[in-house]
């Protein structure tokens, strides 16, 4: 008599395969809740890259620096009666001369950044703000080995400020913002990267290590 031992192993075997089948039958029919699927970027359109923030948050404490002085007359006729006769001393009054440029707030007390060329001589000195203010500003300091200026104006309301950063950490292809007002026409702004660092002999051998970027400025 042959031994059922394998019939019944079988017979187990099927009731337990299909056991399995059914309860993943059973499984699969039950609601399953949805999951939240990660969207990858697709199109170009799905992906933006814009410095629009940084702008709007450092644009604020860029401002415009007017300076004006007046220049004696050098007129050859200064001083002929015949002139005078008709002109007066309208030959011998100073003509005023202006220059327009950009600064920067480094102090919500009212510290300014410019360029020492912008102010250099002048007798008066304005800083207009993006906002439309307008102040009255007070020469601090000057440098015209750097070709640097620092300018003080006085509001009872702090400044919008853009902070000095550590220029050390500044390294190639860092990325670079130049905001400024060219030709008095508005603010301006235009993108680069840094180009190099610890640059010498530019225009001064006695001057520090420049930055170089090929922002527009």
């Amino acid at each position: 008599m042959r031994s059922s031992r394998p019939f019944w192993a079988a017979l187990l075997l099927s009731v337990s395969v299909m056991a399995q089948g059914a309860a993943a039958q059973s499984r699969s029919d039950m609601p399953v809740p949805a999951q939240p699927v990660e969207r990858t970027p697709s199109v170009q359109a799905d992906i933006k890259l814009t410095f629009a923030p940084l702008v709007k948050k450092s644009a604020p404490a860029v401002v415009n620096v007017y300076a004006a002085k007046r220049v004696p007359q050098r007129s050859p006729f200064a001083g002929d009666p015949f002139f005078e006769q008709f002109f007066g001393n309208q030959l011998r009054r100073p003509r005023l001369e202006s220059s327009l440029g950009s600064g920067v707030i480094v102090d919500a007390d009212g510290l300014v950044v410019t360029n020492n060329h912008v102010i250099e001589g002048a007798d008066e000195v304005r800083v207009a703000l993006a906002d439309g203010r307008e102040f009255d500003a007070k020469i601090l300091l000057k440098d015209r080995r750097a070709d640097l200026a620092v300018l003080r104006i006085e509001s009872e309301k702090p400044f919008p400020v853009v902070p000095i950063a550590d220029s050390d950490t500044a390294e190639i292809g860092d990325l670079v913002l130049a905001i400024g007002n060219p030709f008095g026409i508005g603010q301006t702004v235009t993108s680069g990267i840094v180009s190099a660092v610890a640059r010498t002999h530019v225009g001064s051998d006695d001057l520090g290590y420049f930055i170089q970027t090929d922002a527009a400025i």
